[in-house]
């Protein structure tokens, strides 16, 4: 088989991981609102600006994105690809559609239907992470901005500096969610055990499905090609 039909077969194995990881994604955060135990430290902030600005979450997630894409396009453009879009265009509105169904099939859960949708919400993201990340075609825009500092502004380590934007977000979004008219008693619904559990079981989870599932799912393509800037403008 020549280059060329490699290298296509291999893009569109990416272009389909990315597409289907995004969408797993989405459908977890779902589940994670639907759990109210706590959600990732991005969508702490966007479950305080969802309760405090009056529009539908799919729009307010895209307009959100788009001010952290103008950021990073200004800032590094490197870091940006298809996957980048396809997080910013469907995420929050999937997202959306999965929390409005759950919330129509199980009005009222209990709190051990609460705590399996948190087991099942983060197996299901840790296992659309790994595609998403493993396809290499951008990352998402939130994950761009601690890069940006680290990569290119020379502010830190990596993952100091996430664990910095993590708290940003975590704290705003709490504050946001109490600003709505929400007791602060609450706030465990946003940014709690949920939220505690991402931050310590989702790298070890996502490294196991790379090895398992995404990266066999390349096949030689992610062994004998490049993988870097696959799909990013540069």
């Amino acid at each position: 088989m020549s280059k060329v039909l490699l290298f296509l077969k291999e893009r569109r194995r990416r272009i389909f991981m990315s597409l289907f990881g995004v969408i797993i994604c989405a459908i977890s955060v779902g589940v994670f609102k639907l759990a109210a135990l706590g959600v990732d430290p991005f969508q702490s902030l966007m479950s305080g600006l969802d309760a405090l600005i009056p529009i539908n979450f799919g729009t307010l997630y895209v307009i959100v994105n788009v001010i952290l894409l103008i950021f990073s396009l200004i800032a590094d453009r490197h870091n940006i690809g298809i996957a980048t879009f396809i997080n910013l265009f469907l995420l929050g509105y999937i997202t959306q559609f999965t929390y409005d169904f759950l919330q129509k099939m199980i009005p009222d859960p209990s709190m051990i239907v609460r705590v399996i949708c948190l087991i099942i919400g983060i197996v299901v993201i840790c296992f659309g992470s790994s595609l998403y990340m493993t396809a290499d075609l951008g990352v998402s825009t939130y994950d761009a901005v601690a890069i940006v500092m680290a990569n290119k502004w020379k502010l830190g380590k990596f993952k100091y500096i996430r664990i910095c934007t993590d708290l940003v977000c975590v704290i705003l979004g709490c504050v946001l969610f109490v600003v709505a008219g929400n007791s602060i008693g609450k706030i465990p619904t946003i940014a709690g055990v949920g939220t505690i559990i991402t931050a310590f079981f989702m790298g070890p989870l996502i490294d196991l499905f790379n090895e398992k599932i995404a990266k066999p799912m390349l096949g030689e393509g992610l062994t004998n090609g490049n993988t870097e800037n696959q799909g990013k403008f540069i």
